[in-house]
């Protein structure tokens, strides 16, 4: 072997450095004209977890065992969407309430004394991902609770099987809360099965579109933060009780200076 022959000399990957930056799939190489076993296994995996993320049951009871030192009641309801497969099959199931779930809301609001009663109403829903509400829905919502002020009127804590966004207006309208908050799994992606989405809508009702609300998504430890959204959202809850809107309407310039705000605004 001549000295310029370095053929068998490792060579190094240029992509390595770009990867602990990114999640995203990028030089991933290939074999002829396929990827790289590893790589294909590793895509594989990611599927399963995206597919498993979907088809996860909520587990209502302990996300409520979790959220017992917030000392609030908890409503657990049902969309009408009968089972998971109706569920994904029916998106419009998953925005309505089944007819007993309807019921114990109204008598929720029945044992109360005022009208509207509550400034908000927080709804934990499964969505796409049980995984997203069960690893970081009740921290956001510890969080969110936290930083708001002791102003805030806060209806029963519902979490909602086969839910999706637009079932927090069902809610919300029964409830007879100004502002609804929808901490709901997103749909997963092959590196984000874990991703939670907040939606925030003033006076919501049934019929509200989505350009009535306000999102915050991809909250996740390796996304947003939770305690940065749960600032970001006590920012925009504040927003919208001070000018009765969300949505497109409510324009959002939320900044460090609103942080430094909040948490001077919170009880010693």
């Amino acid at each position: 072997m001549s000295l310029s022959d370095n053929s068998n000399v490792p060579r190094l990957d240029p992509w390595s450095r770009l990867r602990v930056h990114t999640s995203a799939r990028i030089g991933l190489g290939r074999v002829g004209d396929g990827l790289p076993t590893s790589q294909l296994l590793e895509f594989q995996m990611a599927h399963a977890r995206a597919r498993d993320s979907v088809h996860m049951p909520f587990d209502a009871p302990a996300v409520a065992t979790s959220l017992m030192p917030l000392k609030l009641p908890v409503i657990t309801v049902q969309s009408a969407a009968a089972n998971r497969s109706e569920f994904l099959q029916r998106p419009d199931y998953g925005r309505k309430l089944a007819p007993q779930s309807e019921a114990d809301l109204v008598n929720a609001a029945n044992s109360a004394d005022a009208n509207p009663l509550f400034d908000v109403v927080f709804i934990l829903a499964d969505g796409l991902s049980a995984r997203a509400v069960h690893e970081n829905g009740a921290d956001m919502l510890r969080q969110t609770i936290a930083c708001l002020g002791d102003d805030w009127s806060i209806g029963p804590l519902v979490l909602a099987h086969q839910a999706r966004v637009a079932l927090g207006d069902e809610i919300a309208t029964r409830l007879k809360a100004k502002i609804s908050v929808v901490l709901i799994g997103e749909r997963p992606g092959l590196s984000s099965a874990d991703s939670l989405g907040a939606y925030l809508t003033f006076a919501p009702k049934p019929g509200c579109s989505n350009a009535q609300r306000n999102c915050i998504s991809n909250i996740r430890p390796a996304g947003f933060p939770v305690g940065d959204a749960a600032h970001k959202l006590v920012y925009l809850m504040n927003e919208a009780r001070k000018n009765s809107i969300s949505g497109v309407k409510l324009k959002d310039n939320f900044t460090a200076r609103n942080l430094v705000e909040i948490m001077r605004a919170l009880p010693e």
